[in-house]
């Protein structure tokens, strides 16, 4: 599953369109439609407070999700939990910033 997991995260950062040059880190959420990968949306933090909304490709990253989802199981069922909407737009960067 590793391996899965390594093409998945190089698939995600290959296509990533919104970050900055110099970011450091990053959050993405891999969004669905019933059980069909429908596209991402996230962040990345580059130095300081710099906060950057990000997506990548659906097409390019498909394949990859689809590999790791034969070996994942997901246990949230709240579909909505990381959706960001007009009224929660500020609070979700940081939401999901990853924390080491």
């Amino acid at each position: 599953m590793s391996n899965a997991i390594d093409e998945l995260i190089r698939a995600l950062v290959d296509n990533m369109r919104g970050a900055e040059d110099d970011w450091q880190s990053f959050a993405m959420v891999l969004d669905f439609d019933g059980e069909r990968f429908s596209g991402t949306h996230g962040y990345s933090y580059g130095p300081g407070a710099v906060i950057s909304a990000v997506a990548s490709r659906p097409s390019a990253v498909g394949p990859h999700v689809d590999a790791y989802l034969a070996d994942v199981t997901f246990e949230d069922a709240d579909a909505a939990r990381w959706k960001v909407t007009p009224a929660n737009i500020d609070r979700m960067g940081e939401a999901l910033r990853p924390s080491f």
